[in-house]
This record gives structure tokens, C-alpha cells and sequence, in this order.
């Protein structure tokens, strides 16, 4: 009976020394393999997210080239409108148009500040941003 313990005691102890041999054999060929398809799955990775960002890329790059040919339209319906504007005045800018002009263009001055000097005719002073600058020495 003593006999038969120690028998399949030591069929037991060599079957988990065989069961442990097989999972270090499974671990040593199975941890390279699993990191090569890891590398490999982050390189899937990578590129789908670089050809994500390039195409949100060319989506922003159609949506400026859009927005630009917006604003030259309404450039050029600005220009239509000037230029039906200098046709009713008789085709010359007289001084009361261009002081209109100036005027409207003050709300865009949002950053900027208009000294203005009254003359005897109460008109600005168009010209004075024309001045040439004076170069300095230090």
C-alpha cells in the first residue's frame, strides 16, 4: 500500500514538473511572438491615426480655401458696390463721399486709436498716417 502511494505521489510530482516545464516552453516561445504582434498592432495603430490627422488636415486646408473664395466674392461685390457709389456721385469722389467712407470705416478700428484735429472745414485730416518714418540712432 506504501508502495502505491509513493507511486502515484511520484506520478503526480512528474506530471506537475512536466506541466510546469510545458508552460515555461509555451512562455518562451510565446512572449516574443505576442510582442512582435504588439509592435506590430501599434504600428496599425500609428498609421491609421497619421492618416486620420492628415485628413483632417486636408479638410481644414478645403475649408480655408472655401472660406477665401467667400471672402474674395464679397470683396468683390464690396468693389461693385463702391464703384456703383462713385457712379451715382458722377463718377469723381468728392470730399463729402470720401469723409462718408472714413467715418464708416471707424467701427474696424477696434484696436486702434483716431486722434482726430478739426480744420476750418471740419474735415479730418485724411493724410497724416502718410508721413514717412524718421529713422532712429542709438
Amino acid at each position: 500500500m506504501n508502495n502505491s502511494i509513493n507511486t502515484a505521489a511520484t506520478k503526480g510530482i512528474v506530471f506537475i514538473v512536466l506541466l510546469g516545464i510545458l508552460a515555461v516552453a509555451i512562455l518562451m516561445f510565446g512572449l516574443p511572438v505576442y510582442n512582435v504582434w504588439r509592435a506590430e498592432m501599434s504600428g496599425k495603430a500609428e498609421l491609421m491615426q497619421a492618416e486620420q490627422n492628415r485628413k483632417i488636415k486636408i479638410e481644414e486646408a478645403k475649408a480655408n480655401l472655401e472660406a477665401e473664395k467667400l471672402n474674395a466674392q464679397a470683396e468683390i461685390e464690396r468693389a461693385k458696390g463702391a464703384a456703383e457709389a462713385i457712379r451715382i456721385e458722377n463718377g469723381s469722389l468728392t470730399p463729402a463721399y470720401i469723409q462718408y467712407l472714413w467715418v464708416r470705416q471707424q467701427g474696424n478700428l477696434n484696436d486702434k486709436t483716431v486722434i482726430y484735429i478739426p480744420t476750418e472745414t471740419n474735415l479730418p485730416i485724411l493724410e497724416a498716417g502718410r508721413v514717412p518714418q524718421v529713422a532712429s540712432f542709438k
